[in-house]
């Protein structure tokens, strides 16, 4: 089982939202048994909370469901998970730093929008203090991004329906 976690700051807004996309995909395609994901934040302000009402609203315009709660990056999903993958460069060498003090320096942190080709490095921008509009931006982000991950990880895996 192929295992990945989607990271942003709180937990509350994009990487929620990726992981239903990704969730909603896998099983669109008849491979849910052979992924196993999850999302977290690298702060501790929303542990415990729901998705922010916008992440929820969005997904449910798109026919997808949230169901998680916020937690916070932990010493054990560095082990866990074979993909972590951060919304922007601040969460990945936040995911970095604890990456080498928990000892897993060789665990690569991936960006979110370095699986589309010509968006490299580019951030997965925080729709926190924005419109629904952000959220709906978002969206199309990560549903392009997971698309091309999706692509990328089955042909590396060899995994198909």
């Amino acid at each position: 089982m192929i295992k990945v976690l989607f990271v942003c700051l709180g937990n509350i807004c994009r990487s929620p939202l990726a992981e239903a996309i990704f969730n909603h995909k896998v099983q669109a395609m008849g491979l849910s048994r052979k992924f196993k994901s999850d999302s977290a934040g690298t702060s501790d302000y929303h542990i415990g909370e729901l998705p922010d009402e916008r992440s929820i609203q969005c997904a449910q315009r798109k026919g997808l469901k949230i169901s998680h709660r916020g937690r916070q990056v932990n010493r054990t999903d560095f082990r866990d998970f074979d993909y972590i993958i951060a919304m922007d460069d601040s969460n990945q060498k936040n995911l970095q730093t604890l990456r080498d003090k928990y000892k897993f320096a060789g665990k690569e942190i991936y960006l979110m929008r370095d699986f589309v080709p010509g968006c490299e490095g580019l951030p997965v921008p925080d729709p926190y203090y924005g419109g629904e509009e952000g959220f709906d931006e978002i969206f199309q982000i990560l549903d392009e991004s997971i698309n091309n991950f999706l692509t990328k990880i089955q042909e590396a895996h060899q995994l198909y329906a």
